[in-house]
């Protein structure tokens, strides 16, 4: 069964860097977009970046384009996403998310699988 599995978050200061990890079980990545969401308390949950199933290419919010990048290990499945020079509005519960032949473009909340999300918090 699909299975997704986010690690990494934590607590960094403003310009401090992490890296967001995503295991997936149950899929082979050629087949699926994998994205990164992000939910800040009070606000909507928003599309932060995606890797494509069939070429590998990347979508980037503007928010974030510059400063993340999204990257992928089709033989550990596992889908990546550093995060350099974080600002507190970075701050929100990020989740990675699965879908079956998705384009990228399509950076909504209607993806078919997944993960339990992971908290990162940049201090001001």
């Amino acid at each position: 069964q699909l299975q997704l599995v986010e690690s990494g978050g934590g607590l960094v200061q403003t310009g401090g860097s992490l890296r967001l990890s995503c295991a997936a079980s149950g899929i082979t990545l050629d087949y699926y977009a994998i994205a990164w969401f992000r939910q800040a308390p009070g606000k909507e949950r928003e599309g932060v970046s995606c890797i494509s199933g069939r070429d590998g290419g990347t979508y980037y919010a503007d928010s974030v384009k510059g400063r993340f990048t999204i990257s992928r290990d089709n033989a550990k499945n596992t889908v990546y996403l550093q995060m350099n020079s974080l600002k507190p509005e970075d701050t929100a519960v990020y989740y990675c998310a699965a879908d079956f032949l998705r384009l990228c473009v399509l950076l909504k909340g209607d993806f078919g699988s997944w993960g339990q999300g992971t908290q990162v918090t940049v201090s001001s």
